[in-house]
């Protein structure tokens, strides 16, 4: 029995990619996740209920939300500079055209369900209303929320993620290692043909004598399994089987919505720069912005917060890295963007929903017989020998 590492699994002990000894590049950050960043916490409420036939209003269920707390919850209303970008717009980012406008957003960010959205949106201005009344005193907001589509084994129509559910996750926000897979707003996701969800994945950059973090977060519902890369390795013939079993003759739905965070200090159009590298890092899996994919990027950083919530009548004043030092940003994105995706496939299990629409997890033997196991694991040992925190 090993100790447990998070980087090789999740707290409930779900593999991660690294435990099959996938290699990646850059330095990853002690648990290898948004949360990385100081004070950025992450909260999900997973539903799961039914079986057999579709029932508008009853299931089958599998769906749920995830929030992402970018400050400490007495911080929430302190803005931080921001940017994003779509590289396809078939989706919903709430609160984008604040964040174009203004270069900044505050308050927590929430993803689920298309059909929910609206939902996980009004939801946070109650929980904030409740949680930071004096936020909310004689001021408006425009909280920011997230969608893609879990049709294929979800009740979408049912709405069945209520303002309760999105309290909980806000509540249940926490630093340090987080689930990956079918949890939270991820639970109902596929990608490329396997089941998906929630992945997250971070990279340290040393800077000027400095370290700083970037972190990425994912919920993954995108891609056609004849496209998809893991590490270079063009895996559509070989992982022609297990295939998704469609008993309801689906449109193809998909979407990705990622989330960067970082302590760096940048400037909210060097945040924008960020997010337009993550479509960089979903190509590598073989993610290519087909026409129903609402492929949209958030990026934040929780430095500067003086500058980012500023004061009429006072200079405000911010330091941030040069563009001329950008790069190593870039590539931490780019790097952080695929594992995150490849996280979200690997920490998963099949998954059956309404009418019966089956939906394989990604091998693991394949996983094992292509990259073998990571050198941390002894002789025998398997992803589901380390025992979870």
């Amino acid at each position: 029995m090993t100790a447990y590492d998070p980087h090789l699994q999740t707290p409930s002990g779900k593999p991660r990619a690294r435990a099959f000894g996938i290699p990646f590049d850059g330095t990853p950050g002690r648990f290898n996740a948004i949360t990385d960043v100081p004070d950025v916490a992450v909260g999900y409420t997973t539903l799961i209920s039914g079986d057999g036939p579709l029932v508008v209003g009853q299931g089958p269920v599998r769906t749920g939300v995830t929030t992402i707390l970018p400050r400490p919850i007495g911080e929430l209303a302190v803005p931080v500079f921001a940017g994003m970008f779509s590289g396809n717009g078939d989706g919903e980012l709430t609160g984008s055209h604040l964040i174009d406008e203004l270069g900044a957003f505050n308050f927590p960010v929430t993803i689920t369900n298309t059909h929910s959205c609206g939902v996980s949106r009004d939801a946070t201005l109650r929980w904030m209303q409740k949680t930071l009344p004096q936020s909310l005193d004689g001021a408006w907001a425009l909280p920011v929320a997230g969608e893609t589509y879990d049709g294929f084994l979800n009740d979408i129509n049912g709405h069945h993620l209520g303002f309760e559910h999105v309290f909980a996750a806000l509540d249940a926000a926490q630093n340090g290692p987080i689930e990956e897979g079918s949890v939270g707003g991820g639970t109902g996701m596929i990608t490329f043909g396997f089941k998906a969800g929630s992945g997250t994945s971070s990279r340290r950059v040393a800077w000027n004598g400095e370290h700083f973090t970037i972190g990425c977060f994912v919920q993954s519902n995108f891609g056609a399994r004849r496209n998809l890369v893991v590490r270079g390795i063009r895996t559509g013939v070989e992982l022609a089987e297990p295939a998704i079993r469609d008993n309801t003759l689906r449109a193809e739905k998909s979407s990705i919505i990622a989330v960067i965070a970082t302590d760096a200090p940048f400037m909210p159009h060097q945040m924008r720069r960020l997010a337009k590298r993550v479509p960089l890092g979903v190509a590598l899996t073989g993610g290519y912005g087909y026409n129903t994919s609402g492929d949209i990027f958030l990026a934040f950083s929780t430095a500067n917060p003086d500058a980012a919530r500023g004061a009429p009548g006072k200079m405000a004043g911010a330091f941030y890295i040069p563009d001329a030092d950008i790069n190593p940003f870039f590539d931490a994105v780019v790097q952080s963007v695929e594992e995150a995706i490849l996280n979200a496939l690997v920490a998963n299990e099949d998954m059956t929903g309404r009418d019966g629409n089956f939906v394989p997890a990604l091998p693991k033997t394949w996983l094992t017989e292509r990259f073998g196991l990571t050198e941390r694991s002894g002789p025998g040992e398997r992803f589901g020998d380390v025992a979870p925190r």
